[in-house]
């Protein structure tokens, strides 16, 4: 079913951030902020609607069998040459309501696997881990 809705790069790189804001089961308005201002910040607005793709993946969210295909699927779209960048949204936006539940932790092992960057996965961890605490506490 989300291949209906999933066809682009963009759409899958959308698709892609809200599945990460969503793996814990909350979606808070921090959260819909954070994924929002990345959206907009890689200009995925001119050709997209952020409420309209998140209705599709809200209609398709439930019927994700295999959570591995459907990474798959999605980073074959994207095509990803900048595997580090990615990565490091997707653990800014798990981060997004300043909890990593298990559920997104096992997502990130996912997306670091398929992205072969697990050499570098604890690092770029701690480093989102890190700024996201010197956001909150405003101190280095």
């Amino acid at each position: 079913m989300f291949q209906d809705y999933i066809t682009t790069k963009d759409e899958a790189i959308c698709h892609l951030f809200l599945h990460c804001c969503f793996k814990d089961g909350n979606f808070s308005k921090e959260e819909i902020d954070t994924v929002s201002s990345k959206f907009v910040d890689l200009q995925m607005n001119r050709d997209l609607n952020f409420k309209e793709e998140l209705l599709h993946y809200k209609s398709y969210q439930l019927s994700i069998e295999n959570e591995n295909e459907y990474l798959q699927y999605i980073f074959k779209l994207i095509n990803p040459v900048q595997d580090l960048a990615l990565y490091s949204y997707c653990v800014e936006l798990c981060l997004s309501d300043q909890q990593l539940s298990a559920e997104e932790e096992s997502l990130l092992s996912k997306i670091a696997t398929l992205l072969e960057i697990n050499d570098e996965k604890h690092t770029i961890d701690k480093l989102i881990i890190q700024r996201k605490a010197v956001e909150l506490e405003k101190l280095f």
